[in-house]
């Protein structure tokens, strides 16, 4: 059992996240799919002033080829899936989110491409409707900022389920301000996180390596001073 003082667990002797500056999630899982419905018919003008330069940096890392098995979780408004297909229209695509609104909206923009192969399905990270060992490819945007500390190891239990050996994650979270402007957005998540969305700055990189994956690449992007991490990572052989 652990047992927290002053922001470290003292039993276990390893360094609290919160001593680290993360601050954790104060919007309950079951309430995000209703959030996320209200901001669909707006989350692109965010997406697109604040998030597009992460979105595009992790698109180039995914280096995606035609063909390959590709799951992206918390799809959203399909900003990153739409890209993704285009590159992969031969393969097997599927976009998986807990918001209705959003997916009604990513349905919308594949809705104008042709000759592709895709599938977008309401669903829960914390159990994919996914077979084991299927992806070549995993895609995580901006999700792990509205997961609480503590599940985060269920969530990347079940992508390394759902990967194959060796396969490629790709993930891109709000993450913790290097600057002091940029930390407004925990400033303003403090005083209402409905506000932020329900995110919050998180750093997942040595989560990561405790699942047994290899970071390779770990970038810092800054847009509207809204701080966003890009993480290129794959699953052990």
């Amino acid at each position: 059992m652990k047992l927290s003082c002053c922001s470290v667990f003292c039993c276990s002797g390893t360094v609290s996240p919160y001593a680290k500056g993360m601050l954790d999630a104060r919007i309950s899982q079951d309430q995000i799919g209703s959030v996320y419905d209200r901001l669909s018919s707006i989350y692109d003008i965010w997406g697109n002033l604040a998030e597009s330069r992460a979105r595009h940096r992790a698109i180039e890392l995914a280096e995606i080829e035609d063909g390959q098995r590709i799951v992206e979780v918390a799809v959203g408004t399909g900003l990153a899936f739409n890209e993704i297909v285009k590159r992969n229209p031969n393969g097997r695509n599927t976009g998986i989110d807990l918001s209705a609104g959003m997916l009604e909206k990513a349905k919308n923009r594949l809705k104008k491409l042709s000759g592709v192969h895709y599938d977008l399905t309401i669903g829960t990270a914390f159990d994919l409707p996914v077979e084991t060992g299927c992806a070549d490819l995993l895609v995580n945007n901006y999700m792990f900022d509205l997961i609480p500390y503590d599940d985060m190891d269920r969530v990347l239990a079940e992508f390394r389920r759902v990967l194959k050996s060796g396969g490629r994650l790709i993930l891109v979270n709000m993450t913790v301000g290097e600057s002091l402007p940029s930390r407004l957005y925990d400033f303003v998540y403090r005083l209402s996180p409905k506000t932020m969305g329900g995110c919050r700055g998180v750093r997942l990189a040595d989560k990561l390596k405790q699942h047994g994956f290899t970071v390779e690449v770990r970038e810092y992007h800054q847009q509207m001073l809204f701080p966003s991490e890009v993480i290129l990572a794959h699953k052990a052989r």
